[in-house]
């Protein structure tokens, strides 16, 4: 591909996050001169957004397919399994944002001249290297995990002029020695703030991370405002995303064999008219689902695949062994629930789905997370209609 090839995709891509309102005007200047392609690895796995599979492409043998990926709005997988062996593994650990994500959150971020940014979350280094080209490169610190992917951020960042201080270490920790920070973003999924991440914040400063529950893998992104005398923060969910997740924030899961070894034939049976809709929504996304998670404490939920008109849902409590499952089938008004342990799981789920109807359905903005160095509650409508997660 040409290099007006290669700059009129990129172009069209700016023009795109534009008239889609996912990039404000003042991340122009950034987004024209920091380019995506220049941070991704030759072997790179794009996620097909219209087959919903991940594709390998590698640039020396198609240059112009890993070209017009690296300009398109598509997520892109750059390590699997902890940089374990070559080529795809099972596990995707690290990846290049969607590029609307990317600008979506940089404008929740708020950044003005003279303020500092603490990144957790390295990755390529793209992200870093728009907020060092907007805020400038004593002003932006960034937080990487992975020896490799930080020393591979620091290469490409530096070959653009672009290089702040990439620490390797985990981002739990934050960065004591260059607190207070204006503003923390955080580009991996968390089931809780870090107490570090307050302390290190200066007052009246923004977090803004990708948070969600271990019911399920995806996230909300939350903007979390510090308050004015400190120790505290709290703030609304600004809408759905999904993230790879912290490595020591990973789910505790044990496995379906850990819970269910001999089937389920001693479990207790009942029955539920809750839909395989109504708990399940449209698409992995469904606010409802995330409605559930915040009410219904460590347990983590998953869906089989449907066959011959029938889908087990399963629940698992994550401190003990209690689990639960629903059958749904086809055509039929009620579903065969299965329940085992001290847990009564599905009651819990069932219960949490009540709830939220009652409440009209909210949707994400209707929620809200405040945190202290202590504990985190999330909330509905306002911070006073708050319970202990």
């Amino acid at each position: 591909m040409s290099l007006t090839g290669v700059e009129e995709g990129r172009s069209e891509l700016g023009r795109s996050l534009l008239k889609r309102k996912h990039m404000s005007a003042n991340w122009l200047p950034a987004f024209a001169a920091v380019p995506r392609a220049v941070f991704l690895p030759d072997v790179m796995w794009p996620h097909d957004m219209d087959t919903g599979t991940t594709v390998a492409v590698d640039r020396c043998e198609q240059p112009e397919l890993w070209t017009s990926y690296a300009n398109a709005d598509v997520p892109i997988v750059t390590q699997w399994d902890d940089g374990r062996g070559e080529g795809r593994g099972k596990v995707p650990t690290s990846s290049a944002s969607m590029p609307s994500v990317v600008f979506r959150m940089l404008a929740a971020l708020d950044v003005e001249p003279g303020h500092r940014v603490l990144e957790i979350g390295t990755g390529t280094g793209w992200n870093a290297g728009l907020l060092a080209h907007r805020l400038g490169t004593d002003n932006v610190v960034s937080i990487e995990v992975d020896p490799k992917v930080a020393d591979t951020a620091r290469e490409r960042l530096a070959a653009q002029g672009l290089l702040g201080t990439v620490l390797t270490r985990d981002g739990v920790e934050g960065d004591e020695a260059g607190a207070p920070y204006d503003r923390i973003i955080v580009t991996a999924g968390v089931r809780e703030i870090p107490g570090d991440w307050l302390r290190h914040t200066r007052e009246g400063g923004i977090i803004l991370a990708p948070w969600g529950t271990h019911f399920g893998n995806g996230d909300a992104l939350v903007r979390l405002r510090m308050a004015e005398d400190g120790g505290r923060a709290s703030g609304r969910f600004l809408g759905p995303v999904e993230f790879m997740k912290l490595r020591s924030q990973r789910s505790p899961f044990a496995g379906h064999a850990a819970y269910v070894p001999d089937g389920v034939g001693q479990a207790d049976r009942s029955t539920t008219t809750v839909t395989e809709e109504q708990l399940l929504g449209d698409g992995r996304f469904a606010v409802a689902r995330f409605a559930v998670g915040l009410r219904v404490r460590d347990c983590h939920h998953q869906g089989s695949d449907k066959r011959d008109g029938a889908r087990p849902v399963w629940f698992y409590g994550l401190t003990d062994r209690s689990w639960a499952c629903v059958m749904f089938r086809d055509g039929h008004r009620e579903a065969m629930v299965w329940q085992s342990g001290p847990r009564r799981l599905w009651d819990e789920v069932s219960a949490a789905l009540d709830w939220w109807r009652a409440a009209g359905e909210p949707g994400y903005e209707r929620f809200g997370l405040t945190i202290t160095v202590y504990d985190q509650c999330a909330w509905l409508d306002r911070p006073k209609n708050a319970w202990l997660l």
